[in-house]
């Protein structure tokens, strides 16, 4: 491993103006995208950490939401987040880019798009002396990288490790590695769910508008009209949201992926990873870690063994220590609570996709015969509609299993329903009927005491307050879910007008999971209406009639496939899930 060998006292901080070869804000120059820097005082070249937010002077970074800090002369002096206190004594620069249109880089926000892409690109073409620095944002004195070996390293959580991902998907020379926490790879995926409008926000520019600067607000208002156009509330996939998703272009992805997310995270959802990870070439080395936290850095919930897994990687990836991780177990999952399990590969070898159709006799394989009918009142949450007597859902299980059943991937559901109005949104959940200790909220507490990880320097202590586990007792939980328009039964492209009546069969996506169902338990699938936790209501609610002969859910499965029961399910306390701020 790298040893501390640099001293922070007298490392290097300035800062770049790199030209993004964009004009977004129309002021007839070159949109520069700016980039701190902080590196070992060395004559030798170094690789580089690098990671691209808008969040450096607004919401902040990490835990205690850190922003940059600078000097009455403009050189960085904070940077957020540990990684410059750790990995500069150890003979790396660390990075930190302001997407274009925040903080001190020209140019505008588009939430995902290409401005963004060309904000962490633009600056790695100018490590690898591919494109032109300046010394200020306007001025035309140019600065070189002449430190830098070309060796880039993404990492970042959320918004930042989304650009991560798109930035991978344009198969970049120089990347060499990306650290995704709980990012996007597609927008699409992150507002809309097949053709229905999450109620987090109904356009980009919302939330895009929340990080720009001052000269983003004034002159960038073509971009956000592009942006509000090409995402209309009907929640259909458009061309913007396709140049917004990564996934299509996972097949160019050259650098190693360490993908890190929470099971519970209802902001960035679990399909996310689980799309990119399946999409990457075979070619492409990965590993994956995956926790029992909603939208949670592993720096809060697994601190030591984080800093020393991921040190050991960006050894690997960018100074060529040949310390054999790659080799090592693909993915480590989050059981119970602080308890890990690592498997060679995943999804696990065994796992094979099954079809299980909901039937009078519960949840198995035979086809189902008739009809179920539900009510939706809008209103609903995954509490109300997994404990208590709550008729607007129908519920079907398997009988308790007799030994235990892997769920190891992303399922789908495909359900034949008509409704009784123009309008019915749906939504599908897999569920693991069984007590069990399982962490809470978003799955961490913040602590008063600290830690420290690497070298204090005056103006950046490397000490971060520590966290401990929330955890609590559940007779339920919700393992992997998804939401639909009714009216994209087609596709998620064509939103297509209801006849109250008749029946239309729809396909849509439940998210990835990897969840142990243990022997005893039950696997469940509940079909409802409107979560008011999640989705925003039709317009007018409608009464649901599902076809049972026409309904089935696939589901990645290793273990004995399940028989069906007909007997009820109870729950009183229900894990389904935590929504946050993106971020």
């Amino acid at each position: 491993m790298s040893a501390p060998i640099h001293s922070m006292a007298d490392a290097v901080r300035e800062t770049v103006w790199v030209d993004s070869g964009l004009d977004l804000d129309g002021d007839g120059r070159g949109d520069r995208v700016t980039a701190d820097i902080i590196r070992p005082a060395t004559t030798g070249r170094v690789p580089v950490i690098m990671d691209a937010s808008p969040y450096y002077q607004s919401t902040g970074r990490g835990n205690e939401s850190e922003i940059k800090t600078y000097d009455s002369a403009g050189a960085p002096v904070k940077f957020p987040l540990f990684y410059d206190n750790y990995f500069v004594p150890r003979g790396y620069a660390v990075v930190l880019v302001d997407f274009l249109g925040t903080n001190r880089s020209r140019g505008c926000v588009d939430v995902g798009g290409r401005s963004e892409i060309a904000s962490a690109s633009a600056v790695i073409d100018w490590l690898n002396g591919r494109r032109t620095g300046y010394t200020t944002v306007t001025g035309g004195t140019t600065k070189s990288a002449s430190w830098s070996t070309g060796a880039v390293g993404m990492i970042g959580k959320s918004w930042d490790g989304s650009i991560a991902n798109g930035v991978a998907a344009t198969g970049i020379d120089g990347l060499k590695t990306i650290v995704p926490i709980a990012a996007i790879s597609s927008w699409y995926d992150w507002f809309r769910s097949d053709g229905v409008s999450y109620r987090s926000y109904s356009s980009p520019t919302g939330l895009g508008s929340q990080f720009e600067n001052s000269n983003a607000r004034s002159r960038c208002g073509a971009v956000r009209t592009e942006i509000n156009n090409g995402s209309p509330a009907n929640g259909d996939y458009t061309a913007m949201w396709q140049q917004r998703d990564f996934v299509r272009d996972a097949s160019r992805v050259k650098a190693s992926v360490f993908a890190i997310h929470g099971q519970n995270d209802l902001n960035v959802k679990t399909l996310q990873y689980g799309q990119f990870w399946d999409a990457l070439p075979a070619s492409v080395p990965k590993k994956l870690w995956f926790s029992q936290t909603a939208h949670v850095d592993p720096f809060d919930f697994r601190r030591g063994e984080w800093v020393a897994t991921l040190h050991r990687w960006f050894d690997r990836w960018l100074l060529n220590v040949p310390n054999g991780i790659e080799n090592e177990s693909q993915a480590s999952v989050e059981r119970n609570p602080d308890q890990w399990e690592n498997t060679q590969t995943w999804p696990p070898t065994g796992t094979t996709t099954q079809v299980l159709r909901p039937s009078s006799s519960g949840l198995g394989t035979a086809p189902g015969t008739g009809t179920a009918a539900f009510t939706d009142n809008g209103t609903a949450t995954p509490s109300s509609w997994l404990s208590g007597s709550n008729t607007g859902r129908v519920v079907y299980s398997t009988a308790p299993l007799t030994s235990d059943l892997l769920v190891a991937g992303t399922s789908s559901i495909t359900v034949g329903v008509s409704s009784s109005t123009p309008t019915a949104h749906l939504t599908a959940y897999l569920v693991d009927y069984g007590p069990a200790r399982v962490r809470t909220g978003e799955g961490i507490r913040t602590l008063t005491t600290e830690s420290c990880w690497g070298e204090n320097r005056t103006g950046d202590d490397a000490c971060y307050r520590n966290t401990e586990t929330t955890a609590g007792n559940v007779d339920a939980q919700v393992i992997a879910r998804g939401w639909a328009d009714l009216a994209n039964y087609e596709s998620r492209s064509v939103t297509r007008a209801i006849t109250p009546g008749t029946k239309y069969r729809i396909t849509f996506r439940l998210s990835t999971t990897d969840h142990l169902v243990p022997a005893g338990h039950r696997l469940g699938l509940l079909i409802g209406g409107t979560d008011s936790s999640v989705i925003v209501a039709p317009s007018r609610l409608p009464r649901l009639t599902v076809d049972l002969a026409d309904t089935s859910v696939r589901v990645p499965i290793r273990g004995a496939v399940p028989s069906a029961s007909a007997d009820p399910i109870t729950a009183r306390t229900v894990s389904a899930g935590t929504t946050s701020a993106l971020g």
